[in-house]
Parts: C-alpha cells; sequence; structure tokens
C-alpha cells in the first residue's frame, strides 16, 4: 500500500510525496491508530506526520517534525496513481 501527498511549502515549492509501508507502519506506532482510520478520520496532523516521515526517511530533510511542519503551507492528495 502507498498513499500518495502533495505539500506545498511556505515558500511555494510543492513536492509530491510517496508514503511506504515504512511510513505507514510509523504513522500507526506513533498514533496506535490504524492505517484505515486515514479514509474515515483524517487529520491534517496525520497527513503532515506521514508525509514528514517519507521526507524523513528519504533524505529530503534533516529537520525535526516540529521544525519541517513550520515550512509547510498545505498538505492534499497528489492526484498522482501510487502504485
Amino acid at each position: 500500500m502507498k498513499i500518495n501527498l502533495q505539500i506545498e511549502f511556505n515558500d511555494g515549492t510543492k513536492r509530491d510525496v510517496t508514503c511506504n509501508a515504512a511510513d505507514l507502519v510509523a504513522f500507526e506506532d506513533k498514533f496506535n491508530v490504524s492505517i484505515t482510520k486515514l479514509g474515515t478520520d483524517s487529520r491534517i496532523g496525520w497527513l503532515l506526520y506521514l508525509a514528514w516521515h517519507s521526507e524523513h526517511r528519504t533524505k529530503q530533510t534533516t529537520k525535526a517534525y516540529e521544525q519541517w511542519v513550520e515550512d509547510v503551507a498545505s498538505i492534499g492528495d497528489s492526484g498522482t496513481d501510487p502504485k
């Protein structure tokens, strides 16, 4: 299972992020919530954490989550097929 998200940063740049199994497991471990809850009870903090974890895992950022979030203007579905 993969989830694609689009991040828009405060400087106007946008980036598509693919969250893979490692990111989904980290989400479930951090929040003690099944990833399937995203379909019924999506929270902005959950989406931001998934995107940050993917960015951190792929070395697109070295910032801690709290610092990274300060740079994000918006987050949403990327519209790209996650396959």
